[in-house]
C-alpha cells in the first residue's frame, strides 16, 4: 500500500493537519508536503528518526510505517534496474574539484571531464559523502548544533532538521548543490588521491569533527580476481538505484560472497545489503556491552596503578624515617 496515501487517510480520521504532522516530525511543513504529494521519495527507514516519530503521532503500530517504506523503495528499485546513471549538477563536480590538492586539480578535472561521471568520480564523491554523513549523523542528535547552523544559514530549526535528514538519505546520484553548501563545503577542508593506488586523504574541519584527517586505502585483497567476479554483483555496482548508497565495507563483504553452483542476480545483492543493516542481524546491545567492559577493564588498570604509586610513596617515606615508622605501628 502506497504509504503517502496510508499517512493522508491517517490525518483525516484524526482531523489533524499536514502542519500538525511537521510540527510533531519536527521539520518544515514544506518538507511533509513534498512526501506527501509524492515530489520527494520518502528516505531509507534506517537512515532517519522520521517514521517513529511519525507513526507514534499518527498513532500507528510500532514499525509500520517503516515497514511499508521499505516495501515500496524495493518495488520502485525494481522498476529503475535498467535506468542508467545520471551524471551530477556541474555545480557539484566544481565543488568537489575545488576541494581537490592544487597539484592534483588539473589532472583530476581532466579525467572528471573526458566521462560522464566515471568510476574515478563516482569513487571520489562518494567516500567525501560518506565522510561528511558520518559528521551529519552525529550532529543531528545535537540541538545546539542544528540551531547554530540554522542562524547561519538564516534558515529555521526545522528547515535544517529536515535538509539534514534529506542529506543522510541521498546518494552520489542525487546529491544535490544545496546538500553541497550545507554539508561538503564546510565540513570538507581539502582532498587528495593517489591515482595509482586510489588511496585518497580527507582533510576535515577541525571545528566541526574531533578527527581532523581520514585516510582510505584501496588494497588487493587475496584470493579476488575482479576478472571472476559474479556477473550479477557487476550488474549490482553498476545500478545507482540498487548499489549507489553502499558503503565500501558492505560492498567488500558483498564482493567476497562465493557461490558454488548457482549466480545471484543484481536483486540478490541488494536484499543481502538491506539484510546487513537489519540490526536484528548485529544488534547494538552486543557492541554496547562489549564497550562498557572495555571501560571496565580500564578503570581497574588505572586504579591497580595508582594504587602501585602510592605504595611506592609510602615504601620511599619508610626508608628516609625508619623511626617514625616503627612507632606509628606500635601505637
Amino acid at each position: 500500500m502506497d504509504v503517502c496515501f496510508v499517512i493522508q487517510e491517517r490525518l483525516k480520521e484524526l482531523g489533524l493537519e499536514q502542519r500538525d504532522l511537521a510540527a510533531a516530525a519536527q521539520v518544515t511543513e514544506s518538507y511533509i508536503s513534498q512526501l506527501l504529494t509524492r515530489k520527494k521519495a520518502p528516505p531509507a527507514a534506517d537512515r532517519t528518526d522520521l517514521y517513529e516519530k511519525m507513526g507514534a503521532f499518527l498513532k500507528l503500530p510500532k514499525g509500520q510505517l517503516s515497514a511499508m517504506v521499505e516495501a515500496q523503495r524495493r518495488e520502485e528499485l525494481k522498476k529503475k534496474l535498467a535506468d542508467p546513471p545520471v551524471p551530477l549538477f556541474k555545480e557539484v563536480r566544481e565543488l568537489i574539484i575545488r576541494k581537490c590538492k592544487t597539484e592534483k586539480r588539473t589532472q583530476v578535472r581532466e579525467i572528471f571531464e573526458n566521462q560522464a561521471f566515471g568510476e574515478l568520480e563516482r569513487l571520489v564523491t562518494q567516500t567525501l559523502l560518506d565522510v561528511t554523513k558520518r559528521i551529519a549523523r552525529k550532529k543531528l542528535e545535537h540541538e545546539d548544533w542544528l540551531r547554530s547552523a540554522a542562524k547561519l544559514r538564516h534558515q529555521s530549526y526545522e528547515e535544517i532538521r529536515a535538509l539534514t535528514l534529506d542529506f543522510l538519505d541521498t546518494d552520489v546520484f542525487n546529491i544535490t548543490v544545496d546538500h553541497c553548501s550545507a554539508f561538503l563545503n564546510p565540513m570538507i577542508d581539502s582532498w587528495d588521491i593517489d591515482l595509482k593506488t586510489f588511496g585518497m586523504g580527507i582533510a576535515l574541519n577541525k571545528a566541526l569533527d574531533s578527527t581532523p584527517f581520514v585516510r582510505f586505502q584501496f588494497v588487493e585483497t587475496e584470493g579476488v580476481d575482479s576478472s571472476k567476479q559474479a556477473p550479477g554483483f557487476l550488474e549490482f555496482l553498476r545500478n545507482a538505484a540498487l548499489s549507489g548508497d553502499a558503503s565500501r565495507e558492505e560492498l567488500e563483504f558483498l564482493r567476497g560472497l562465493r557461490f558454488l553452483l548457482k549466480s545471484p542476480s543484481a536483486l540478490y545483492y541488494y536484499r543481502e545489503l538491506q539484510s546487513l543493516r537489519d540490526p536484528l542481524h548485529f544488534p547494538e546491545n552486543h557492541a554496547a556491552t562489549m564497550h562498557k567492559h572495555r571501560d571496565a577493564e580500564d578503570v581497574e588498570k588505572l586504579m591497580q596503578v595508582e594504587s602501585r604509586k602510592h605504595a611506592i610513596r609510602r615504601w620511599a617515606r619508610h626508608r628516609k624515617n625508619p623511626r617514625k615508622t616503627g612507632k606509628a605501628k606500635v601505637s
